[in-house]
């Protein structure tokens, strides 16, 4: 995810490494507390009475019910979370940066052979990461407003509008920044953990007896003792470890020990101590569900905790927003998806990032929702099948990556992936099975953003292709030129292409129609590497074919906004002498008819189509000076 704050990004190395000791650490961990465990620091509003309530299969719970679902909560907490997460999948950093596509990219620079496959995966997981960033700001903020209604039940017709007025403004906020309000998230998530973590530990006198739940035989009696029954619960359980994959996918933005101690000292524990005390305030009323985690704060603490867990789930919807933003532009700059504006809202903060279209359709998405569902109890059936989804992919890439660069043995790596696999999978299925009663929602999300990967990789490649036979080879078209050259001008021109070895389309037409030359051409390609940031000595590579012809290649990690103009002042250093204000840039606009014969079904390639038109200029993606750009048009048939 993107930072939700001025915290910073986790350039010293050693406050990313267990063992150095950094000053920085203490501020990154409570970033860390703020942003990365924002949306499982809100799972207590929701993920026990859903679980129990499953469990039981009414309202009222017997003990053996409590302690089941408390006992799966807790080792679902420590496997999949401190296990899985903190000890393994938090090691494999493509140079400090996490997330789905990070670990996709580092498996398939390890492993070129699987590279479509790994490719698969990767969208896969992110795709469903888009499913978990649309239910989450509505299943949070509906559960939070929800606890006005046992404050008062005279509140419960407005529980839906004020929900959407929340959203609303927290939409409509995004164009201006989070880095004026990011400087509290930290600090109020922080006391949100502690008031929890003090409510649940008042209320575990209740009934002590709560405390078995630490022993995982209760696991094994809820399995075995009703299997029917306990498929359901295991569905519910998983809310309590949803937001676990963010640990992951913020891993640049903190480094991996502040993330570690984050969880460690604070949030699991806090997170341990309030479910604890849901159970012992149900077992200590007679077992009545209910809401436990507000009518445990009956009284005084009702109004604030209401306040204070309105203002939590507000901050771990930011953080998914932003991370759906970091995500985005991460798919993009790896070509899974067209090129889509990206507004910088911060002069110190390259992560701090906007993109107009994307929160646009989230606040849709999430509205929809909303309205659609009415309560977070509905809600609770459409969340989880993609976050265990993304959590299986991430689980395939991390056994590529095991064996692969780890150079582990395949039976140590096996053994650990199956465990990790088995409890993934388990949880998955018993989530797919609510797809009638909400799932669909997620999957629906997951498929759209799927396919538009898809037909985007598809026909981007189909297009090179096409256009790839039609055109004439750099190296013979520089050769002729350097025998026979039509008139010049002076001055330098710089070709835009994703061919190097082919002269650009702009190029040839501008031979064909004004029959002149530049005094000197560089043609100029820019690539995404499969690693989040490229050092400036790596940024640019300049290949001279003679006296006229260059070719320019400039490298941008999938972390970085392509620049090209500042890449280029990087070639001074390397012996290109030019005048930006002399230099003029040739780009081709394609525009792409549909053809009788192509192997793309006919809505895939329409759809292509649509995606392409509703791409970004590159003149703006690639901050070029408009004033010193020439678009040269032509028609493709895909």
């Amino acid at each position: 995810m993107a930072p939700a704050g001025n915290f910073g990004h986790a350039a010293n190395p050693a406050a990313a490494v267990p063992g150095h000791a950094s000053p920085r650490t203490g501020i990154l961990m409570l970033g860390a507390i703020g942003v990365v465990y924002g949306d499982i620091g809100t799972s207590p509003l929701y993920a026990f009475r859903e679980a129990l309530r499953a469990a039981a299969g009414d309202n009222v719970a017997t003990r053996d019910d409590v302690l089941g679902v408390l006992s799966l909560i807790v080792w679902a907490l420590t496997i999949i979370v401190t296990v899985k997460y903190i000890l393994f999948v938090l090691k494999a950093d493509n140079r400090g940066e996490g997330g789905t596509l990070s670990l996709m990219a580092l498996a398939r620079s390890a492993n070129r052979r699987r590279s479509a496959v790994l490719l698969s995966v990767g969208m896969a997981g992110a795709a469903m990461f888009y499913g978990d960033a649309i239910i989450t700001p509505a299943i949070s903020v509906l559960s939070a407003v929800e606890g006005m209604k046992i404050v008062t039940p005279a509140f419960e017709p407005y529980v839906v509008p004020v929900t959407l007025g929340i959203l609303a403004g927290l939409f409509s906020v995004q164009r201006f920044g989070t880095g004026s309000v990011a400087a509290v998230f930290g600090p109020i998530t922080a006391f949100w953990f502690l008031a929890i973590g003090l409510s649940g530990l008042v209320h575990i006198a209740d009934d002590p007896g709560v405390l078995a739940a630490l022993n995982p035989m209760h696991v094994v009696d809820v399995l075995t003792d009703a299997p029917a029954v306990a498929f359901v619960t295991v569905g519910a359980v998983f809310l309590a470890v949803t937001g676990a994959e963010a640990l992951y996918a913020d891993l640049g933005h903190f480094g991996r020990r502040p993330i570690v101690l984050a969880w460690l000292v604070i949030v699991f524990p806090c997170l341990l101590l309030n479910y604890f005390g849901q159970g012992a305030f149900v077992l200590g009323n007679g077992g009545r569900i209910g809401h436990p985690f507000f009518q445990m704060n009956n009284g005084w603490a009702l109004l604030p905790m209401v306040v204070l867990a309105t203002a939590a789930t507000i901050i771990a919807s930011q953080a998914v927003i932003t991370g759906a933003f970091s995500l985005t532009r991460q798919a993009t700059q790896l070509n899974l998806l067209p090129r889509l504006t990206v507004l910088h809202t911060s002069d110190i903060q390259a992560g701090q990032i906007y993109m107009p279209r994307v929160n646009l359709l989230l606040a849709v998405g999430v509205m929809a929702l909303v309205l659609g569902f009415g309560e977070s109890s509905g809600l609770a059936a459409a969340y989880g099948i993609s976050v265990t989804g993304n959590m299986l992919m991430t689980t395939i890439l991390l056994f590529v990556v095991m064996r692969s660069i780890w150079k582990w043995k395949l039976a140590v790596a096996a053994a650990l992936t199956a465990v990790f696999a088995t409890i993934d999978v388990g949880f998955f299925v018993a989530n797919i099975v609510k797809v009638f009663d909400g799932g669909w929602a997620s999957l629906v999300v997951a498929a759209l953003v799927l396919g538009t990967m898809w037909t985007w990789v598809r026909g981007s490649r189909h297009l090179f292709e096409k256009t790839r036979r039609n055109e004439i080879p750099l190296d013979f078209l520089a050769e002729q030129l350097a025998k026979k050259a039509p008139q010049t001008v002076p001055g330098t021109a710089i070709f835009l292409t994703g061919d190097a070895a082919s002269a650009p389309t702009a190029l040839m037409h501008s031979l064909k129609h004004y029959k002149v030359l530049h005094e000197h051409n560089a043609i100029l390609t820019v690539e995404t590497a499969e690693e989040p940031y490229v050092p400036d000595a790596e940024r640019a590579r300049i290949t001279v074919l003679n006296d006229r012809f260059m070719r320019v290649k400039l490298t941008f990690g999938y972390m970085e906004q392509p620049n090209v103009p500042k890449a280029l002042a990087i070639c001074r250093k390397k012996g290109w002498k030019f005048d930006i204000m002399t230099t003029s840039f040739f780009l081709s606009r394609r525009v792409i008819k549909p053809s009788a014969t192509s192997t793309m079904p006919a809505w895939q390639s329409r759809y292509f189509m649509l995606l392409a038109r509703s791409a970004t200029d590159a003149t703006e993606y690639f901050q070029i000076p408009t004033g010193r750009v020439v678009e040269i048009g032509t028609q493709v048939t895909i």
